[in-house]
């Protein structure tokens, strides 16, 4: 249901920072601006689906009492345990399972755009059956992706798929937005 995950492995095959999230301004201001789109100042459990090499869980991981993230990369979930070892990292491809947990904030940071139309709804059933109280914040990426949905169409879908919530976008820059999705979705 989107990109493959040889896709995504091939994108971690040289370097474990494709992105060159940990050394890049531009990717250390966007975390700072995610952290800014939070509603409150703690968390009792986060879930980032897709989580690389734990970059952004650096800037998240002293909100939350409990960080989990998962990617389908191993090279990516090495770098991350070794950036944030106070969080719990699982491997794992979506769609297929996610990770057991009350989570309360759910991050999706330049993510949707790896599923098609099929795996947005999957997720949004996935979330609005487990975690239709937490807080969802998408970050997403306004330029070509590269994939076959791009950012915007993808949160989109993502959004009209999720009833559970109401989507409010945050902030946006020529390159990216954020949206914050808070329970109570009148749709």
């Amino acid at each position: 249901m989107g990109v493959g995950l040889d896709h995504l492995q091939g994108l971690y095959a040289d370097t474990s920072d494709p992105w060159r999230f940990e050394h890049s301004a531009y990717e250390q201001a966007k975390f700072a601006a995610t952290r800014s789109a939070l509603s409150q100042d703690g968390y009792r459990s986060a879930f980032e689906l897709g989580c690389g090499n734990g970059q952004l869980a650096r800037h998240l991981i002293d909100i939350c009492a409990r960080y989990t993230g998962m990617d389908a990369v191993a090279t990516a979930l090495t770098a991350a345990r070794e950036a944030v070892p106070q969080a719990r990292f699982v491997q794992g491809f979506y769609p297929g399972p996610l990770p057991e947990g009350d989570f309360d904030l759910l991050i999706l940071s330049e993510v949707l755009y790896f599923l098609n139309h099929a795996g947005l709804e999957h997720l949004a059933t996935d979330i609005a059956t487990r975690w239709s109280r937490a807080e969802i914040i998408c970050v997403t990426w306004r330029g070509d992706t590269g994939n076959p949905l791009q950012g915007e169409e993808a949160l989109e879908g993502f959004a009209k798929a999720l009833t559970t919530h109401d989507f409010t976008r945050v902030s946006q820059t020529k390159d990216y937005r954020i949206d914050r999705a808070m329970p109570g979705g009148s749709k």
